[in-house]
């Protein structure tokens, strides 16, 4: 008999005709389930499948005498949340001839096999395992663990000379969490040669979930988490060039100082899966060396949308407020910026901004500025917005709000030093 045709049926008797899997697993599911190696990493993106994977996995032997399975969370509070790994088991579980013994938490099976979940919130909780012996030790949310937790835990894979069980350690996780380098450099980095193996599986490889509302929900997050959630992207990183926690809000701002507003111009509506640039115009100010960002307008759309909203907040601002546009390379960024001059922003004082340089380069005097404290976002619906792409820079798929701070930060601090500054004029 083929191997193939061995682990087919395999597969059939313990997982496809297990009395205790109520649905067939997905093909990603499917495929992490008959990994024959020891170590293997499940999922990447959000909405997989990992939680199925890693209980039908865990329940793929329990009609095998004195087998033993233990599914990880980090803390205990994660295990029995609603649907969360506890409450999944007794939705598959209560009504068979499996019996809950809430006091271990744990399930026994008439073969004598027991599926126990455990949690390890310190450090110190590993060593409560010290004497226990499992085939299958499974991790969910395995980016919130410490390696060291992990590898202690591989300790206690063991099995009888005579069995033919398995012994494996799965992991299921999304990029991101405490533990998140660890993850990448043992699964993904060091993967083939230590004979670990990684499924990735996004959104679109599990049929059972509601995808565009969960889209929707994971749209909300900020730009960072949305990629490794939505994406499973290993490699976007928060540099920490700027913090939410360097950044006050605050109710007002000196009505006294000059004001200005710089705007960074994309003339592109979205469409169905893209994600063209924002246009961005920052409002903001600045008193002994502090700026307050006052206000952002942000939009994507097509160019007659930008050029009135770009005139329509123009006269809310009034006149007394400076209007920048960065320039776009070329001749055609020149003509925008004097066609807005001559129609959508008569009567103004609109001048143009000629970028030069890495924009983190140009950013850096803008975070050294909030670092030290020295910025103050004036209370308004748009903060969190800006907030979540000036946290993700330079690694978010947009930087236009930290253009047009960057800018705002440098055209402010020179005007308190002369009222013209000439570099930043057209």
């Amino acid at each position: 008999m083929s191997r193939e045709l061995w682990d087919k049926i395999l597969f059939t008797r313990t997982v496809l005709s297990n009395p205790y899997i109520p649905h067939r697993p997905t093909e990603k599911q499917e495929a992490f389930i008959k990994l024959g190696c020891r170590e293997a990493l499940y999922g990447g993106a959000a909405g997989g499948g990992k939680s199925d994977a890693l209980l039908m996995l865990a329940l793929q032997y329990v009609e095998v005498p004195k087998y033993s399975a233990i599914i990880f969370r980090r803390t205990f509070a994660d295990l029995s949340l609603p649907k969360a790994l506890m409450d999944r088991a007794h939705e598959w579980l209560d009504g068979t001839d499996a019996k809950w013994e809430g006091f271990k938490h744990s399930w026994a099976f008439p073969s004598g096999a027991k599926l126990a979940f455990g949690y390890l919130e310190s450090e110190a909780d590993k060593y409560r395992y010290q004497s226990s012996e499992y085939q299958t030790i499974c991790f969910d949310e395995l980016t919130q663990f410490t390696e060291s937790q992990y590898r202690y835990l591989l300790s206690r894979l063991r099995r009888l000379e005579t069995s033919h069980v398995p012994l494996r350690v799965r992991g299921a996780t999304n990029p991101g969490g405490s533990g998140h380098e660890w993850v990448k450099q043992r699964f993904i980095s060091e993967g083939q040669t230590g004979d670990r193996v990684f499924i990735p599986a996004k959104l679109q490889d599990n049929p059972f979930l509601d995808r565009q509302s969960y889209k929707e929900s994971l749209a909300l997050l900020d730009p960072v988490t949305k990629q490794q959630l939505l994406d499973g992207d290993w490699d976007v990183k928060r540099t920490f060039m700027f913090k939410r926690a360097w950044l006050q809000a605050v109710d007002d701002y000196p009505h006294d100082s000059p004001q200005i507003r710089v705007w960074d111009l994309a003339a592109t509506a979205p469409k169905k899966g893209n994600d063209p640039d924002y246009t961005s115009g920052l409002k903001a100010t600045m008193s002994n060396g502090v700026l307050y960002i006052i206000d952002v307008r942000r939009l994507q759309g097509s160019p007659q949308v930008i050029e009135t909203t770009v005139k329509n907040t123009a006269s809310q601002d009034g006149k007394a407020v400076q209007i920048y546009i960065e320039r776009e390379p070329g001749a055609a960024g020149l003509s925008l910026i004097d066609q807005y001059r001559r129609s959508a922003l008569l009567g103004y004082a609109v001048h143009d901004i000629n970028p030069t340089g890495d924009k983190t380069v140009r950013a850096s005097p803008f975070s050294s500025a909030c670092e030290a404290g020295n910025v103050k976002l004036v209370h308004g619906p748009w903060i969190n917005v800006f907030l979540d792409e000036i946290e993700a820079f330079p690694e978010s798929a947009h930087d236009d709000q930290v253009d047009t701070a960057a800018y705002a930060y440098q055209i402010l601090a020179l005007k308190q030093k002369s009222p013209n500054p000439a570099w930043a004029l057209g």
